[in-house]
């Protein structure tokens, strides 16, 4: 049978030893492992490994050998406990034996736990697991982990978050892949480490991994905050970092045009900021919102005029030297700012 989103997340945390098996599919790989990984901990322990519960091969091995699945089913393990048959890696071609262990499964069995790439509704393997009244098939797609699922990843590692930490957690998981998210998390509890008070914002912040724009940071908030003698040093340091100006100039009208979107919500900046893609989180958050209020909407549309101006020149034939002319720009926008 077919399992949704939400039973499957209640699934994979507390599985039946009683059913026959599982099939977990999805486009990314990463999302497909650690499910399965979850489920497979859930359901014989983390010792399955040493005690020879757990019968690993992949579907390669069961096309050239369609009895393996069959047996290692029916195989009788020398330590007690609840075992499993994990194949991965798996296609439409080893349905055909798949079909014959699922049917001759019997209480007391293997559970058969399958993993797959997408598979569409016509998929033999699919239909033989949602047609199946003692299995079930479940899809893993590209969605951001729930609330719910963020709070379990937390309650494994023992942490507990405030309000506002665990908004930007669910901001984050929306920006990262669910390894990195995992590794996050992690790295969230050994910073946390003998600390018994609620994880906050700079936590998670100081967990968060760096963005590859974070050299930007100060360059932008330099600029929309009005400090137009930080300029010319600032621009100093990218220059001989290497840094672009049509890269710069980019970043720039990335961080205006949040700003904008920010200002120009009818519930106000702190609403708008709340609403942009992707999220801002943790106290650059608060910074923009900070930002979007002073700047108001009607001078940020003169900001962008200026920085489209900008990218316009740098992209024609002018000889004009580039960085001279994007921190020019960022000049008149910071003046502009401090009006």
């Amino acid at each position: 049978m077919k399992l949704s989103a939400r039973d499957a997340n209640r699934y994979f945390a507390k599985p039946d030893a009683d059913k026959t098996g599982l099939l977990i599919f999805g486009e990314d790989a990463m999302r497909v492992a650690l499910k399965r990984q979850q489920v497979i901990a859930a359901l014989l322990g983390e010792n399955a490994e040493e005690e020879m519960r757990l019968t690993r091969m992949s579907g390669a091995d069961l096309r050239s050998d369609p009895a393996a699945a069959l047996d290692a089913v029916k195989a009788v393990g020398f330590f007690p406990g609840p075992r499993a048959v994990f194949i991965e890696e798996a296609t439409d071609n080893i349905a055909p034996a798949l079909k014959t262990a699922l049917s001759e499964w019997a209480p007391g069995d293997a559970q058969v736990i399958v993993t797959a790439k997408q598979l569409t509704a016509k998929s033999a393997l699919r239909k033989l697991f949602e047609g199946h009244p003692n299995a079930f098939a479940v899809g893993i797609y590209d969605d951001p982990p729930s609330r719910e699922e963020i709070e379990s990843e937390l309650s494994k590692v023992g942490i507990t978050v405030d309000r506002d930490a665990m908004t930007d957690l669910v901001n984050l998981s929306k920006m990262l892949d669910p390894g990195d998210f995992r590794q996050t998390v992690e790295k969230l509890s050994l910073y946390k480490y003998g600390d018994n008070s609620a994880a906050t914002s700079d936590d998670v912040l100081a967990c968060a991994p760096t963005s590859t724009e974070a050299a930007l940071d100060d360059v932008l908030n330099i600029v929309a905050e009005g400090r137009s003698p930080e300029v010319g040093p600032i621009m100093r340091k990218l220059q001989s970092q290497g840094v672009n100006p049509v890269t710069l100039c980019i970043g720039l009208s990335r961080h205006f045009k949040t700003l904008h979107a920010a200002a120009s919500d009818p519930g106000g900046a702190a609403s708008g900021i709340g609403r942009v893609r992707p999220p801002v989180f943790g106290p650059r958050r608060d910074r923009m919102v900070r930002q979007a209020s002073k700047w108001g909407m009607f001078r940020l549309e003169q900001a962008l005029t200026i920085l489209t101006d900008t990218d316009l020149q740098l992209r024609s034939t002018s000889r004009a030297p580039a960085m001279a002319v994007v921190e020019r720009a960022m000049i008149r926008i910071a003046m502009l700012a401090a009006r």
